[in-house]
């Protein structure tokens, strides 16, 4: 599974990344970044690090992770659909980056080595996997040890129900493919993970002009959404 689509516009992603220095990426990267939040804020990379992004899309946190690892350290994006790919490469090859590798892959299967990267980071994708759990232990099992996941994603309090679940819509628009915090973590943990932490979270806006989806959104009365961020470390 890699990045489809969340229901934020670029222009609203782009003000997740108020504070970031996007100067030197191209308007064909800004201009179609879809995502609930800005992991590499979260991810602290350090020089020399290797870092991995989950459903890279148009390589917009690689290439701000390229720039906090500094040409020691290298970045991998994997993504599952060959457009994003295509571009993602034609923005690396604009920009002139030799520490970025894309690889076509799913998520729940990673074409990465056991016990090489020292970072994961994520924007909004993994909510859109159906098993969540098998994405977990793909990351636990690529991380060195001491190694930390940082992601943004969409999370709930509460449950949609079967027929709520069963619309490609809402799933697709990073809305019903999200399961509740507590199980998120639960699901981390079981995984392997250790001190993990939601350090933010807020509601969950979409801007869509689809209407089934917004109605069947609206008429949701016992499930919140929130776009959460949350660190996770892989013991030592």
């Amino acid at each position: 599974m890699g990045q489809i689509c969340c229901g934020n516009s670029a222009t609203d992603t782009l003000s997740l990344y108020q504070g970031t220095d996007l100067s030197n990426l191209p308007d064909s990267v800004t201009e179609i970044s879809l995502g609930c939040g800005n992991p590499t804020a979260i991810a602290r990379l350090k020089p020399g690090e290797v870092v991995l992004d989950l459903g890279s899309g148009g390589g917009i946190d690689c290439f701000l992770a390229a720039k906090a690892v500094g040409a020691n350290g290298y970045v991998i994006g994997v993504d599952m659909t060959d457009r994003m790919l295509a571009l993602a490469n034609q923005h690396k090859a604009r920009m002139g980056l030799t520490n970025v590798d894309f690889r076509k892959g799913e998520i729940e299967d990673m074409p990465v080595d056991s016990n090489s990267v020292d970072v994961i980071i994520s924007n909004c994708v993994i909510n859109l996997s159906p098993d969540k759990p098998t994405v977990f232990r793909e990351a636990f099992r690529v991380l060195k040890p001491g190694g930390r996941l940082a992601v943004s994603d969409v999370v709930t309090e509460g449950h949609f129900t079967a027929e709520q679940l069963a619309n490609l819509g809402t799933w697709a628009s990073c809305i019903t493919g999200a399961i509740d915090q507590t199980l998120y973590i639960q699901q981390m943990e079981q995984a392997g993970f250790r001190e993990v932490v939601v350090e933010s979270r807020s509601p969950y806006t979409i801007d869509m002009g689809d209407e089934e989806v917004q109605a069947i959104v609206q008429d949701v009365e016992n499930v919140r959404v929130y776009s959460a961020r949350i660190v996770a470390y892989k013991p030592r």
